[in-house]
């Protein structure tokens, strides 16, 4: 059975939503959860009929969102430092953090270490097409500065998580100015030359691509990516709040809105970040999910089930034979 550690104290509203989190996975499925933190914190919140299924790792030390990431190395009696020793020892298979992310990546890269072959780890965001199957963005904040082989990694990495984890034979594009062959950076073009003839990989895609469904793994460097993220967060707040506006002033819209309610339903679930729960860490060793600071009891349910699943579809085996195909060139 698999077993997740959980940073019981990183988010920002207290133990009270991951444990709640953690409640809500238990009641769905068969794992083995590993809450760490301060266990006079974490035990009044848990139902007596819970407190045997679930094991408890104290830890004293809290790293904020203020601290250094680099600092998160040295804090030995911190959560997120014992959840990932967790995984170095083999006591558990997966974390799951909703602490500071940069120390989540920071102790993940340097106590877990990389998977073989991989140069440099990669954050992975799930984006809304038109299609309703969701496109694979990498990396959003890892690396602020990668080169070309750094991106040709991206997309074998990117190209495994859409295939164990979707069960689809995925296409892969390079996020650039333009699809043809000559648009680009200097980076993204040597890119292109190596995962020429790479299965399913397109070549370039635009920016409209992420969302039109047109590509299911669209790669760049960490500086870009995280810019895509949070500009269509915002994309996706301004429209929400625009909507409301405008039923709020017209009669008419408001009877509209009544009609189109399962659509906006439907359209709010697929944006919703708890509904996806967090950011995987991929290219290291063990399993990693990096959710949001605000995260509801919803959003680390279902981070907890992204870990089982990514830890259950063997993603890392799969990164590790298709690096030696790109590194081989047998493509």
């Amino acid at each position: 059975m698999v077993k997740i550690a959980i940073d019981a104290m990183g988010g920002d509203f207290g133990p009270k939503p991951i444990v709640e989190g953690c409640i809500q996975a238990l009641k769905q499925k068969l794992f083995i959860p590993i809450l760490v933190g301060k266990k006079s914190e974490i035990l009044p919140l848990l139902p007596k009929r819970y407190r045997d299924k679930i094991s408890i790792v104290e830890a004293d030390d809290i790293v904020s969102m203020d601290d250094a990431a680099t600092d998160a190395i040295k804090r030995k009696e911190s959560s997120i430092y014992k959840a990932v020793e967790l995984v170095k020892n083999g006591e558990a298979q997966g974390v799951v953090s909703a602490g500071h992310s940069g120390a989540t990546m920071t102790l993940a890269t340097l106590r877990l270490g990389r998977l073989k072959g991989v140069l440099r780890p990669a954050l992975v965001a799930l984006m809304p097409t038109k299609n309703s199957r969701k496109s694979i963005i990498l990396d959003v904040g890892a690396n602020v500065d990668s080169k070309s082989e750094h991106l040709a990694q991206f997309a074998v990495m990117g190209g495994c998580y859409a295939e164990r984890m979707f069960r689809i034979s995925p296409t892969i594009g390079l996020l650039a100015n333009g699809e043809e062959k000559s648009k680009g950076n200097e980076v993204t073009k040597a890119a292109f030359k190596l995962l020429d003839g790479y299965k399913g990989f397109k070549g370039n895609v635009e920016g409209s691509d992420i969302f039109n469904g047109s590509c299911d793994v669209i790669v760049c460097d960490g500086f870009v990516g995280n810019l895509v993220l949070k500009a269509s967060e915002g994309v996706a707040s301004t429209i929400s709040g625009l909507i409301k506006e405008y039923i709020r002033k017209s009669p008419i819209a408001i009877t509209g809105a009544l009609l189109m309610r399962k659509v906006f339903k439907l359209l709010k679930k697929q944006m919703d970040y708890e509904e996806i729960g967090g950011a995987p860490l991929i290219g290291i060793q063990g399993c990693v999910i990096v959710s949001h600071g605000k995260s509801t009891p919803k959003a680390i349910k279902n981070a907890i089930f992204q870990a089982i699943n990514y830890v259950d579809n063997h993603v890392n085996e799969q990164i590790v034979d298709r690096l030696e195909v790109l590194k081989n060139k047998e493509i």
